[in-house]
């Protein structure tokens, strides 16, 4: 039973990956107006966020030993969470492109924790099941987003979507236990005896 509701959990953080995922492709071009920008300045902020992103996973081996799966994603959540707060509140750009790095070091840490997690402790048709929640969560975001722009502005699709993350956050928190009794410790990917498969797999 514990299994279960844990891979619920799991699906609902990986709806949170999702979620600001395609979001500023939609927000930008009003985003831009308002600091009198270019276009193309989006590549920069894309770029801020796809180095922290891969930053993140290259260390995530590391930080899910220290502390385990269940603390990564929790922490991976807050970051998105208060990233996309802060964008909604920020006065310039370069505070955007501060904000971008929790953003995408976020976002790399949940992915690789979970997917390993999944990979090693679930049957394989649940790994297909995470990615189509990742899709939920990347269908919403642009949604949210959309509908904010045309009555509210796009700093309230950014707030909005931070609320939703941190509602995600105090689910995740309350979880925690759960992990722990799963035996999701900090020894959690010991390889199994008699087989050498890889300690991490994406």
């Amino acid at each position: 039973m514990i299994t279960i509701v844990l891979l619920v959990i799991i699906y609902i953080a990986f709806i949170s990956l999702g979620l600001p995922d395609g979001i500023m492709g939609v927000s930008w071009p009003a985003m831009r107006i308002d600091f009198d920008l270019p276009l193309d300045q989006i590549g920069i902020i894309s770029l801020v966020v796809t180095v922290s992103t891969v930053l993140s996973s290259i260390l995530s081996g590391y930080i899910i030993n220290k502390i385990g799966t269940g603390l990564v994603t929790i922490i991976s959540v807050f970051f998105t969470a208060a990233a996309l707060l802060g964008i909604s509140l920020m006065p310039s750009f370069w505070w955007l492109l501060l904000f971008a790095f929790p953003l995408g070091f976020g976002a790399g840490s949940i992915d690789t924790a979970l997917n390993n997690y999944v990979a090693l402790h679930y049957k394989a048709i649940h790994m297909n099941w995470l990615h189509s929640f990742w899709g939920v969560g990347a269908t919403l975001g642009p949604i949210i987003m959309s509908f904010t722009l045309l009555n509210s502005g796009w700093r309230n699709g950014f707030k909005t979507i931070a609320i939703i993350q941190f509602v995600f956050f105090g689910i995740l928190l309350i979880s925690l236990p759960l992990w722990k009794k799963a035996g999701i410790a900090k020894d959690e990917i010991e390889e199994p005896q008699n087989t050498k498969p890889s300690k991490f797999i994406v």
